[in-house]
Order: C-alpha cells, then sequence, then structure tokens
C-alpha cells in the first residue's frame, strides 16, 4: 500500500500524489475499491480543492480489458481518474527495485536458503524494473513540467531482463550455487488454486497471469528519458542494499 502525499507552497497544498498501490487481494482488500473507485475518490476530492497539480501512479501495462483483475483495475481507475481531475499525469512504473523492495529482496531469500529455485516456465517472461529512486525523481521533474499535464509516463530502466537472467544475477550476487527448476505454467495455475486461502493467500492466480506477460515499457508514452532522467542498471544498484549474507527473508 502507498499513500497520498502532497507538496506545500506555504500552507496551502498545490500538488497531490496518489500512490496508494495493492498488489495481492486478501482480507477483504480487493483491487476494484483500491485501484479503481478508490483513485478515483482521491481524483475527484483533489479536483474539489485549490490543487493544481495530480500525479496518479498506476502501473505498466494498465488496462481496463485486461483478464487480469490487476491490471483491469489498474486500467480502470487510470481512466475514472482522468474523468475526475483535468489534466492529471499519470505515472506507470515497472516491477521496482531499490531498498526494501519486495522483488529483489524476495529473491535473495529464497537464494540464501532453497537448494533450488523454481522459475515460472521457461523463465522468459520480460522484465523491465525500475530503480524507485527514478520514480520519485520522475514525479519532481513532472510537477516541474507544465507540458507533462495530461499525459502518461512509462517508467521502466533501459535494460531488459528475462526472468531467468534476474534470478541467476540474484543467485551470483548471494554467492550461491543453486540449480534454476523449470516449471509449467499448469503446475503454477494449480498451485496457486491450492495456494489462495483468501486470508492470507501465498501465490494467486492472478500472480500466475502477471508472469505470463511480458511487464515492459511500450514506447508509445512518455518515458523517463523524455524526463532528462539518466538510467540505473539492477547489477549496479543491488549490492548497495542486499546483503548477501543475510539469513532472513524480507518481510
Amino acid at each position: 500500500m502507498g499513500g497520498i502525499n502532497g507538496c506545500s507552497g506555504g500552507e496551502e497544498v498545490y500538488m497531490v500524489i496518489n500512490t496508494i498501490g495493492h498488489y495481492v487481494e486478501k482480507s477483504g482488500a480487493t483491487f476494484d475499491p483500491i485501484h479503481g473507485q478508490g483513485a478515483h475518490n482521491v481524483a475527484r476530492q483533489t479536483g474539489n480543492t485549490s490543487v493544481e497539480r495530480l500525479i496518479h501512479i498506476s502501473g505498466v501495462g494498465a488496462d481496463p480489458e485486461s483478464h487480469s483483475p490487476y491490471v483491469r483495475a489498474r486500467g480502470i481507475g487510470e481512466d475514472l481518474v482522468k474523468g475526475a481531475f483535468e489534466g492529471v499525469t499519470v505515472l506507470r512504473p515497472s516491477e521496482l527495485f531499490g531498498p526494501d523492495d519486495t522483488f529483489f529482496n524476495t529473491l535473495a531469500g529464497l537464494a540464501r536458503q532453497a537448494p533450488a529455485l523454481p522459475l515460472f516456465g521457461m523463465g522468459w517472461t520480460k522484465l523491465q524494473s525500475v530503480f524507485v529512486g527514478n520514480v520519485a525523481e520522475a514525479c519532481v521533474r513532472v510537477f516541474a513540467d507544465p507540458t507533462t499535464q495530461g499525459k502518461v509516463c512509462e517508467l521502466g530502466e533501459p535494460r531488459i531482463y528475462n526472468y531467468k537472467a534476474l534470478m541467476k544475477l540474484v543467485v551470483d550476487h548471494v554467492g550461491k550455487r543453486r540449480a534454476l527448476v523449470l516449471v509449467p505454467f499448469f503446475v503454477w495455475d494449480i498451485l496457486a488454486v491450492l495456494l489462495s486461502v483468501p486470508a492470507n493467500p501465498l501465490l494467486t492466480r492472478d500472480q500466475v497471469r502477471l508472469m505470463k506477460r511480458d511487464n515492459v515499457v511500450k514506447g508509445n508514452t512518455l518515458t523517463q528519458e523524455d524526463l532528462g532522467i539518466g538510467p540505473i542498471s539492477v547489477e549496479e544498484d543491488l549490492p548497495t542494499y542486499i546483503d548477501p549474507n543475510q539469513r532472513n527473508f524480507a518481510s
């Protein structure tokens, strides 16, 4: 989950960033009330004030017609927000990396402790992760540039990896020898059904569905390069926040 942040000019808030996000449905917290109607409510209430600028944080690939409940809710939310706040800027970051991220820290925890690591399918799903600091920088630059009003910007570092390459990168970083096991997607589908406990699912069908599709910048929107933000690679940043000798999983 994220939050709603305002930047203050004197005593009056004139900029708002909606960073609220939710990635796994559980305990009554579902996608539509958060990414759909929730985002709409934030934009509508912001529009009823004197706030001049709104940034809505969405996600790469957001699509109101998607078969994925998560991606569909993101897309519906974007449409609702655009209708409620004229000139909103939508940022669509890809998978985030940086201190306390849930993706690479979790992979590192698995690499330290598991004798073998399962891959989704053949491990060929493409991912274009983005440094969390560059997402923050994008917000700063959007607010400083009036021409970004009403625009969509997708955020991902230039280098695209497949899932297997990222897994190998993490394994090499923690200094372990681990077998990478190819697990067909139909097996993951079965596991997701068995592990989708409503209160606290270990794996959901939607998570598996998302791993079947590439998560990359499409190139038909603004990009972080258009905002003048330089690239930061996973290889460059990973050693700064993942200790190869740490034994515990990320929380």
